[in-house]
């Protein structure tokens, strides 16, 4: 199951919709759960001299998403390369499994003056390794 967000008032606009540029920032909030549930966090990658940086985002808009809803986005890694990795993000509405939006964001990474380097082959495994709290629940 992926990560679950709640719509609250504030990431809707007048009608009640979430506003649309909110999914970013859902999209964000994901990855950030996909790398600790693979023992990463972005706080380490960074003492180790990595940042990643987006360099393309796309959201597909499939149906609104209202106040009071709870949206579950699943996160997978769609692509690896030598310095760069794509995420990609589906959405949707918990109850009725109705899809919201989906997309993706591709990530560079560089070192802390930006400069883009490989990506440690480390880093790569852990990524595409299952989430750690779903291997401790199957022991």
């Amino acid at each position: 199951m992926g990560m679950q967000i709640r719509i609250y008032y504030e990431d809707t606009d007048c009608g009640g919709v979430v506003y649309y540029a909110n999914y970013l920032k859902y999209f964000e909030r994901a990855r950030t759960d996909f790398l600790e549930q693979r023992g990463l966090s972005v706080a380490g990658i960074l003492k180790q001299g990595t940042q990643f940086m987006v360099v393309r985002a796309e959201v597909n808009y499939r149906s609104p998403a209202r106040y009071g809803e709870t949206l579950i986005i699943e996160t997978t890694l769609a692509h690896s390369g030598k310095a760069s990795v794509t995420f990609a993000h589906v959405l949707r509405e918990r109850i009725s499994g109705r899809m919201v939006a989906e997309g993706s964001a591709t990530l560079v990474s560089t070192d802390l003056k930006g400069k883009v380097k490989r990506i440690a082959p480390s880093f790569l495994k852990a990524l595409r390794s299952f989430p750690q709290r779903l291997r401790q629940g199957a022991r």
